[in-house]
């Protein structure tokens, strides 16, 4: 059994609970408008997936729901962190576009420092494409982010960045085929990516856990490493657990299968506050640097 490795990230999230959930509109191939949402449930499975993420280890921080935002409990998607430094989303759809600002206040008043990719005019940007993996931020191209906007990243927090295609439709965001494990494990759907994608995340990744398409459809990869506890959704496939607990990982399930009806997951639900690009710096973001980047 090899020993595990933590990461350096992932012992404390933002989250916020789903008072608001149901499915109202599809932005992707998940979302069923005719489909009934238990709303209790819902809130059920989230207060459940909040106290596990707790008895692991991790520190939960909350923001309130806005009213009219059924999706605000995928909070991963606000921003990506970077120590103090924060880069909201610019959503691909209008109806998650509130979000970003009631992130950016949330974040303003804890005193961090917000960067809006929006205002770069380069494209859509959403964080659930992005993950610090090594000396890279690896960033999705794909359904919900646009390529453009990796060159804004890299000037905001000058940072080397390497892209990733995604190309499954239904597997939208990297954080649907890809889970960092520890300094060198990962769950990975390569059916996800485009071929140059799956090279890169290769030489990213040295111990890759490989799942199908139809393994990453339990939700197995949006899942949340704290130290050695993999919190995953219930009905993770039995070889995946297996492979996982031979590196000694502790699994720890979570039924949150009514969350799935809009297409998210553990991961979705979790916006690591602890991240930290150090590793990928190439050089230190200026006032300056970021004003030029983000006027595009």
């Amino acid at each position: 059994m090899s020993l595990v490795r933590p990461l350096s990230w992932g012992r404390r999230y933002l989250m916020c609970r789903p008072e608001n959930f149901r499915v109202d509109y599809a932005i992707n191939p998940w979302m069923d408008v005719d489909a009934p949402v238990d709303a209790e449930l819902a809130l059920d499975q989230w207060e459940t997936l909040a106290a596990t993420l707790e008895s692991a280890g991790a520190t939960i921080e909350r923001i309130d729901p806005l009213p009219g935002n059924p999706d605000m409990v995928y909070a991963m998607n606000y921003g990506f962190v970077d120590g103090d430094h924060v880069a909201i989303s610019s959503f691909r759809y209008d109806e998650r576009r509130p979000e970003a600002e009631a992130a950016e206040w949330w974040f303003g008043e804890l005193g961090y420092r917000a960067s809006r990719i929006a205002d770069a005019g380069r494209g859509a940007f959403e964080a659930g494409d992005a993950f610090v993996v090594g000396d890279r931020l690896l960033v999705a191209a794909g359904p919900r982010t646009d390529l453009a906007t990796h060159q804004v990243l890299a000037d905001v927090f000058g940072v080397r960045v390497a892209s990733v295609g995604v190309v499954h439709p239904a597997l939208y965001h990297l954080d649907l085929s890809f889970c960092p494990l520890d300094e060198t494990r990962a769950i990975v759907a390569p059916s996800a990516w485009d071929a140059e994608g799956w090279r890169t995340v290769r030489a990213l990744v040295p111990q890759p856990l490989v799942i199908s398409a139809a393994e990453a459809f339990t939700f197995c990869a949006n899942s949340v490493v704290v130290d050695d506890v993999v919190v995953m959704p219930a009905g993770v496939p039995p070889r995946v657990a297996r492979q996982l607990e031979r590196w000694g990982f502790t699994v720890a399930t979570v039924d949150v299968s009514e969350l799935h009806k809009a297409g998210g997951s553990i991961r979705c639900m979790t916006l690591p506050l602890d991240t930290s690009l150090d590793a990928a710096r190439v050089t230190a973001p200026s006032g300056a640097q970021e004003a030029g980047a983000l006027a595009g």
